[in-house]
């Protein structure tokens, strides 16, 4: 695999630019919409937050990372998740995660 870190990439529809401080990007190898998905994806006249890539329930290689990232290094397998962890609050530390 060519290492495209710190170059923006174009994915079919979407260009992805490199990651930025403490944001990771990863190369989707596998996914699948999930009951969210298909509700998002069938709603009318939503304003969305933020752009909507469906079937965030996947797996993937981290392809690059952004600074400050120490947990994670390029070829690292990774499950995305929808909302990022901080380590540090009670959920986090609950270990009621999915690994």
């Amino acid at each position: 695999m060519s290492s495209t870190a710190g170059q923006v990439i174009k994915c079919k529809e979407i260009e992805v630019a490199p990651p930025q401080a403490n944001e990771v990007r990863v190369r989707i190898l596998f996914t699948s919409l999930c009951h969210p998905d298909v509700y998002f994806w069938e709603a009318k006249g939503q304003t969305p937050m933020f752009p909507r890539i469906y079937g965030h329930e996947a797996g993937g290689t981290v392809e690059s990372v952004g600074e400050g990232v120490t947990d994670l290094k390029e070829g690292d397998h990774v499950l995305p998740i929808f909302t990022g962890e901080c380590g540090e609050c009670r959920h986090c530390k609950s270990g009621n995660d999915l690994l």
